[in-house]
């Protein structure tokens, strides 16, 4: 591709020889002879510090907000809005043979968006999903270190996704994705907004400030998919010509409504209630928080043309997803649950569902995560200490902060009750503990890692699979 039909369709000044262009970046020291370099500003870094090294490097361009006084320079209006544009035009143009579902909100995007691709490929639509736990194109998974990749990466995503005719893609949505603008020039056929809570205060310092970069995927869809039960969802603002749809379940004015939610161990049941329809649904992931990621996903669906019956139908053969609710198998007369929960109400949505379905002791195993938001530390001990009967108290991914620091910060909010805890650092041992000492009838929830199989202490990752784990302690209790 030629530099001037990389820069086709986007504003600029300066001037530049047409050259064949050999690669696009934002990273500096991927530049050598050919690459065109985007100056992206970040949180700890901006790039136009970096435009003399790439020009340099022999960079057949340098996008830059500003005059750096270099002789291949491009200014333009937003970097990050040209570097989307740019990636579109080196990728072929995906996006015009793709419809996006975008999906955001602190707790549910990732199950809502593989519910979602689940509903839709049932009803004849090949999807790609980018999200936390993976990507994937079709049935092909693919391994992914964000929620919702960088720019070049997301066009490169949807480059496959389309040569893979793919129809549809579902994605999660991050806050971060939409501060940063890694979603930037990106339009989308629906978005959801499934709830906000406590997180990320870290970045966003404010909840108001976290949930105006939630706001702002609202200005790029053309279907809004609200949950109106979340106070938060009430306060967001559209466009006049964006179309409105809402979900709830306490509030029957919404359009997608749950009525008759019954618990069970294995999942919920209700009465799916759209467009004038009545339909019975039972999803496999137990929990109040399961039907609100059927609707969301629901209105995805029904918002890319998919009938009430079909949708209904959809979710009945609906599969359960890695580390969301999952039962482990234990072959004996307790249960174990894995959940990603890492938020207070991602805390209280989990053990609230096993509380309503437990026979025994609802015991809770929870870390918080190092380098990342402190406020929410005691908020999730106390929502813990609150719902359950016994609390263990652990490491998550300590990063590079001391464990027993954090857990701390934890142990103020489990001390608001009366509830017996423990504390064991070790997070395996912590594991083996919670086995060696269930009793008949007890749910075990072990939150926060969820799909994760790693650990990350200090600067390293070091593979840590709850599954593996829990076999290898179940073996070794089985040979004493």
């Amino acid at each position: 591709m030629r530099l001037s039909e990389l820069m086709n369709g986007i504003e600029y000044s300066g001037s530049f020889t047409d050259r064949e262009v050999t690669g696009l970046t934002s990273d500096s020291r991927k530049v050598s002879d050919g690459v065109v370099f985007v100056c992206i500003r970040g949180v700890r870094s901006d790039g136009h510090d970096y435009a003399s090294a790439a020009s340099e490097s022999g960079a057949a361009a340098v996008v830059c907000e500003r005059d750096l006084g270099l002789a291949n320079q491009l200014v333009v209006p937003s970097c990050r809005e040209a570097f989307a544009a740019m990636c579109e035009n080196y990728m072929g143009h995906p996006l015009r043979r793709l419809k996006l579902i975008g999906i955001t909100g602190t707790n549910g995007k990732t199950s809502a968006t593989y519910i979602t691709k689940q509903v839709l490929e049932r009803s004849g639509h090949k999807c790609g999903l980018i999200g936390t736990i993976q990507n994937m194109i079709g049935d092909e998974a693919i391994h992914t270190e964000f929620t919702t990749p960088d720019t070049y990466e997301l066009h490169s995503l949807f480059a496959r996704m389309a040569e893979a005719d793919c129809e549809y893609v579902v994605m999660e949505v991050s806050s971060h994705a939409l501060e940063q603008g890694r979603v930037a020039g990106l339009h989308f056929a629906a978005a959801c907004f499934t709830n906000l809570s406590e997180d990320h205060l870290d970045f966003h310092g404010t909840m108001q400030a976290y949930f105006e970069a939630k706001q702002k995927l609202f200005s790029m869809t053309d279907c809004a998919i609200i949950n109106i039960d979340d106070e938060w969802g009430n306060r967001l603002r559209f466009p006049e010509d964006v179309e409105l749809m809402t979900y709830g379940i306490d509030n029957r004015m919404a359009d997608i409504t749950a009525e008759n939610v019954t618990f069970y161990a294995d999942g919920v049941g209700f009465t799916f209630c759209a467009m004038g329809k009545r339909l019975p649904v039972k999803v496999p992931t137990p929990g109040r928080f399961s039907a609100y990621n059927a609707l969301s996903a629901a209105g995805c669906a029904l918002a890319a043309g998919v009938s009430p019956e079909a949708v209904a139908e959809a979710l009945n053969r609906s599969t359960g997803i890695k580390g969301r609710a999952e039962v482990f198998p234990t072959g004996r007369d307790f249960t174990i649950i894995l959940d990603y929960a890492h938020t207070p109400d991602g805390v209280e949505n989990i053990l609230s569902s096993m509380r309503a379905v437990s026979k025994g002791r609802l015991v809770a195993l929870l870390g918080c995560g190092g380098d990342r938001d402190p406020y929410k530390r005691p908020l999730m001990g106390e929502a813990a200490a609150r719902l359950a009967d016994f609390v263990i108290v652990t490491s998550d991914n300590p990063r590079t902060e001391d464990p027993e620091s954090i857990i701390r910060q934890i142990i103020p909010g489990v001390e608001k009750h009366d509830t017996p805890y423990t504390v064991i650092v070790n997070r395996r041992e912590a594991m083996r503990y919670a086995v060696e000492h269930a009793q008949p009838g007890d749910v075990i929830v072990m939150a926060g890692k969820g799909h994760e199989d790693y650990q990350i202490i200090g600067k390293v990752k070091i593979h840590f699979d709850e599954r593996e784990v829990l076999r290898e302690i179940f073996d070794s209790l089985d040979m004493e």
